[in-house]
């Protein structure tokens, strides 16, 4: 029987790579891209067909899918979009040009990756599309707001698409992880480092007293309720094997906290909960 097909983004670390091994082990044939061809390289001696995929680039999109058709004779099974970054900082010092960096990668890339795939899936008469979110996806918090952004609107796309697609046999759904032992926290220095003016901001003190010690911590911050990467992977794999799958999964108990309370509470509540954080 033809092994059945995914192409996954954001494979060098945590659930990206995670979920690559993982359905690997279980009889998929994944295509596990990374940004960075380095990190392919890696991806190719641990026994994965992997290639690069750059969402911030159109050429390395098409690029990816282009090969990825290649190898399969024209199909595609499912599509797991999972790369994605942060820029912590509040919102009153993030400028522009970053937030164009993110939402080129955190939501159009999705969606230009998505459109091309699509049609395959269309002729074919079947696919899974499922797209990483968060729980900063439908809830936000003081200091993320250019990935909180980027999260709400890629929900936004995603439901729009399933609606649109409620009557094809192409499934659409979102994964939504809380806490989870990856390196975005790590992965995000560098974007802050860049993009973030804190020292001139006039809110310095929220920097050094809270965003900076966090963000540069040697130790877990988010304990609770943290989850490893296997977690998601599991979702993923009811996903993608369910005949009935959910529109959405929640991952980690403070997810499942924060769609009950978005539900219970109202938005003064909420906004009383959040100043605790």
């Amino acid at each position: 029987m033809t092994k059945k097909t995914i192409l996954i983004t954001g494979c060098s670390t945590g659930i990206g790579y995670d979920a690559a091994h993982t359905l690997l082990q279980k009889g998929w044939r994944v295509f596990a891209t990374c940004r960075l061809e380095e990190d392919c390289i890696r991806l190719r001696n641990e026994g994965l067909e992997s290639f690069t995929l750059d969402y911030s680039c159109e050429k390395s999109v098409q690029a990816a899918v282009t090969e990825t058709l290649k190898r399969t004779n024209g199909t595609l099974d499912a599509l797991y979009n999972n790369g994605a970054y942060a820029i912590p900082g509040l919102v009153q010092d993030i400028p522009r040009e970053a937030y164009r960096a993110i939402f080129e990668v955190n939501l159009f890339g999705y969606f230009d990756l998505i459109n091309k795939i699509l049609p395959i899936m269309q002729d074919q008469g079947h696919g899974r599309i499922i797209n990483c979110s968060s729980i900063l996806g439908f809830t936000a918090i003081k200091a993320r707001g250019a990935y909180n952004a980027t999260k709400f609107a890629m929900e936004g796309l995603t439901d729009t698409l399933r609606l649109e697609l409620g009557k094809s046999p192409i499934k659409v759904i979102l994964i939504e992880p809380g806490p989870i032992t990856a390196n975005i926290r790590i992965n995000s220095q560098q974007h802050f480092e860049k993009w973030i003016n804190w020292k001139s901001s006039r809110d310095i003190l929220f920097y050094e007293k809270k965003l900076i010690p966090r963000l540069y911590s040697t130790t877990n911050t988010l304990d609770f309720g943290q989850l490893p990467a296997s977690a998601v992977t599991q979702k993923i794999i009811h996903a993608l094997e369910s005949k009935r799958p959910s529109p959405r999964y929640y991952v980690t108990m403070p997810t499942f906290i924060a769609g009950v309370c978005n539900r219970l509470f109202s938005t003064r509540v909420l906004d009383w909960i959040k100043s605790k954080l």
